[in-house]
């Protein structure tokens, strides 16, 4: 009768574990992905505008304020590192994952027939102690401009055309599943790799019409099927750059973004940031509910899932000789706000990956990061970990 006992107080004890370990595995998980910019290393192609060879933390440090009360300059808690350094991404990892940032969204470049910018991924982030958190790329396809040239008072000199062409996208195709998918930490849906494409406009003029472009992403779909995965997840940046007609003439029966992204068969959208959506001038919280307002409309008006996007603040003066609007009153507690929204967002759509982009972990030419600066610390960081631990 003892042995019974024992052994009825262990099947129960083993009962309590499975069902503990049962209620965890059942746990909501949420992947907040950070939008990066790789810019803050040297990079030879763009010595012209960073010639003090510290890449964009260049405009940072020489930033002025433009008016009385302007915040500017933005000053890192962590100084102007060297980004493709592993053992600075290491220090980033280790800043995100601790704090509920699971996946950077790089930014990826490619002009005139080769790559910019990519030695932040292929020297730091790839090289240091990335198994802790994934990673994928959004293909930044827009023109190059002067936009990043703080010395350059016109905003649309063209330096890189930003627009493809068949060749050029296969082979950026062949390097992106070669480089990118292939790592064990790149990011995926349905066991899907995430490619991000910036610019649809962009693209499909490089490839010369509509039915070009559609073959192109084809092609994509079916050398990553050659590569081992189940397909391609494609998403779109929905902005004024995604269109909503094929052909821009009048008589074009395709009026809708929907049907456009539909056509071409992406998977999802996002926005990179609300300053896409609204003007970004003024008080904080009303560029954040108008923005965050509009998650309803793009949950109507779209048929493949939309994924919510919290942005943390926007000055671009840093880039501008003269003044350019602002957003002003923005905090940790006010952020926390809306990526507790996001979440609500995330949680009553339970059918699609529980994903929220953040624009961005280090925009600092235009105001929006994650990292620490001498302001707040790590207080932005520490508001999605608040974030995440609420019911």
């Amino acid at each position: 009768m003892d042995s019974l006992r024992i052994l009825s107080g262990l099947s129960l004890i083993f009962l309590f574990i499975q069902g503990c370990s049962s209620n965890n595995d059942q746990r909501v998980i949420y992947d907040i992905a950070a939008f990066y910019w790789p810019a803050y290393h040297y990079e030879p192609r763009l010595e012209s505008i960073f010639p003090e060879k510290k890449g964009e933390w260049e405009i940072i440090y020489h930033a002025k304020p433009k008016e009385i009360g302007h915040l500017q300059p933005k000053v890192p808690l962590w100084g102007y590192p060297d980004e493709a350094d592993p053992k600075v991404m290491d220090k980033k990892i280790d800043a995100a994952v601790s704090h509920g940032v699971n996946v950077f969204i790089f930014d990826w470049y490619w002009y005139e027939g080769k790559p910019l910018l990519e030695d932040c991924i292929n020297n730091g982030f790839l090289k240091a102690n990335n198994d802790r958190m994934k990673f994928y790329i959004m293909w930044a396809n827009h023109n190059a401009t002067s936009y990043w040239d703080a010395k350059n008072p016109n905003k649309d000199s063209v330096y890189f055309k930003g627009g493809v062409d068949r060749p050029a996208f296969n082979t950026i195709v062949d390097r992106i599943i070669k480089n990118y998918f292939s790592q064990p930490s790149y990011y995926k849906i349905d066991a899907k790799p995430v490619f991000c494409i910036y610019e649809l406009k962009t693209f499909i003029d490089g490839l010369g019409s509509p039915e070009a472009a559609k073959k192109a992403l084809d092609y994509f779909r079916k050398k990553t099927v050659e590569a081992g995965f189940p397909g391609l997840h494609l998403q779109g940046i929905l902005w004024s750059a995604l269109p909503s007609t094929l052909t821009g003439v009048p008589a074009d029966q395709v009026r809708t973004q929907d049907i456009v992204l539909k056509y071409f068969g992406f998977n999802s959208l996002t926005n990179y940031c609300w300053a896409h959506l609204q003007n970004p001038d003024g008080d904080y919280e009303k560029w954040a509910d108008a923005s965050t307002n509009m998650w309803k409309d793009f949950n109507r008006d779209f048929s493949i899932p939309y994924f919510p996007n919290v942005t943390v603040g926007w000055d671009a003066n840093p880039r501008f000789l003269t003044k350019t609007g602002y957003i002003t009153n923005s905090t940790p507690d006010k952020f926390y706000k809306y990526i507790i929204k996001a979440k609500g967002y995330a949680d009553e759509h339970k059918n699609q990956k529980k994903l929220i982009t953040v624009n961005a972990w280090n925009e600092w030419s235009e105001g929006s990061y994650l990292e620490p600066d001498t302001l707040h610390g790590l207080k932005y960081l520490e508001a999605i970990k608040k974030a995440l631990k609420e019911e």
